[in-house]
């Protein structure tokens, strides 16, 4: 008889344990979808930043550049500085240079006219 009451304290503490793990799994299942509507605004913006970026992409490649009012090429043939080979950092430093030499441009010609 105590066998058989120890063997029903062991069953319920059990069951409760696994009551409580649903319910938590319920829990985590209302957050998730409380959460939807902020993970399809990170989609929206993901969507419109990869749009964004290709419009620029598709800009600068459009536009003609001088070689010889590059301020960047003019600048770099005064300074020597040996850096490892990176290739994720050129096209993040490719990138940099051509968006300062937009920006002389739009600044000279501001200035010019």
């Amino acid at each position: 008889m105590v066998d058989r009451r120890v063997d029903v304290n062991k069953l319920h503490m059990e069951l409760q344990g696994r009551c409580y793990d649903i319910e938590y799994a319920i829990g985590a299942l209302k957050a998730m979808s409380k959460a939807e509507d902020s993970f399809k605004n990170i989609q929206d913006n993901l969507k419109n930043a990869i749009f964004l970026k290709q419009q620029l992409k598709y800009e600068e490649s459009r536009r003609k550049k001088s070689d010889s009012n590059s301020v960047y090429k003019r600048l770099s043939a005064h300074i020597t500085l040996d850096l490892p080979e990176l290739p994720e950092l050129s096209d993040v430093v490719r990138e940099t240079a051509n968006r300062v030499e937009h920006i002389m441009a739009k600044a000279t010609h501001s200035t010019n006219s």
